[in-house]
């Protein structure tokens, strides 16, 4: 009798708990690859600006072509490293903000020269807004009322979970161990994914070395 009254609520319970551990983890995988895709936008955009800065006149271009290598340098050598560590550094806006001033202040003679200059404010406007998300990213992060309904869960779910009666202890003991060790398992993975600059799993360079390759190419 009891285990009948004790199977039911585990459950509902189990099922409750599996739906909301299986949606905070899509949810955490899903924003790792926003923010991967958000981080490959903002450098392909960044190639684009020199891409369109090749229009220019030669002293337009070259400051173009510089400051898109230096703002790579700083996301390869400063800003990545300090989103691992859960900061933003100010570099890669300084280097922004010259761009911004540059190809707004610049005076063009020719249409097609216009026509590069208004592509190529196009391209820093959509790297501004990557930008910003992923400082946003960087920062955001699980609030706490979901991570207090997780752990709860897990505890209350375990604890059902103890009260099954069994005649073999062992096997009891060793079934509530197998749960407590697969629940541990999912909530280790949500808090690592919740972090996607900083977990294990987290957003590679591999978009900016790509770009710095790509610019390298430009310069030639």
């Amino acid at each position: 009798m009891q285990n009948d009254l004790v199977g039911w609520n585990i459950t509902v319970l189990g099922t409750i708990y599996a739906v909301i551990v299986g949606f905070m983890l899509y949810a955490v995988w899903t924003n790792l690859g926003i923010a991967s895709a958000n981080a490959a936008g903002e450098a392909n955009c960044l190639v684009n600006v020199a891409r369109s800065a090749q229009g220019l006149r030669e002293d337009q271009r070259n400051v173009a072509q510089r400051l898109a290598g230096e703002y790579v340098h700083v996301m390869l050598t400063q800003e990545w490293a300090a989103m691992r560590s859960g900061r933003v550094s100010p570099a890669s806006a300084r280097i922004t903000e010259q761009l911004w001033a540059m190809l707004t202040r610049m005076e063009t003679t020719k249409s097609s020269e216009q026509a590069s200059r208004d592509h190529a404010l196009m391209e820093l406007s959509c790297m501004t807004d990557h930008r910003r998300l992923r400082e946003l990213e960087v920062s955001e992060q699980l609030p706490g009322i979901l991570w207090a309904v997780l752990i709860l869960g897990a505890v209350v779910t375990i604890l059902s979970s103890c009260l099954f009666g069994s005649t073999d202890f062992r096997l009891h003991a060793m079934q509530v161990t197998t749960l407590s060790f697969v629940i541990s398992l999912v909530l280790v993975a949500i808090a690592d994914l919740n972090r996607p600059f900083q977990g294990t799993v987290h957003v590679p360079a591999s978009a900016f070395e790509h770009a710095r390759d790509t610019l390298a190419e430009l310069n030639k």
